[in-house]
């Protein structure tokens, strides 16, 4: 699964997701990828933010979020 099958999944849930990469970041050699979620079944203290530095990285933390919330795609 992609970030982007990954986000059309959490939006029909009701999961408010944000995929960002900065240029400044990515200029000066920092984490660059972002990945937030909020919302839905995850519920109202479920914000959820990772800078990191490969796309990758982002879709794999935040699949381990989600498992830890007891909501996984793959299920």
């Amino acid at each position: 699964m992609d970030m982007l099958e990954l986000m059309e999944w959490l939006a029909e849930r009701g999961v408010t997701t944000v995929f960002k990469v900065d240029g400044d970041r990515m200029v000066e050699r920092r984490s660059a990828w972002m990945v937030i979620v909020s919302g839905g079944p995850l519920g109202e203290d479920s914000f959820f933010r990772a800078d990191l530095g490969t796309p990758d990285a982002c879709l794999d933390s935040l699949l381990a979020h989600l498992e830890s919330k007891g909501l996984s795609p793959f299920a």
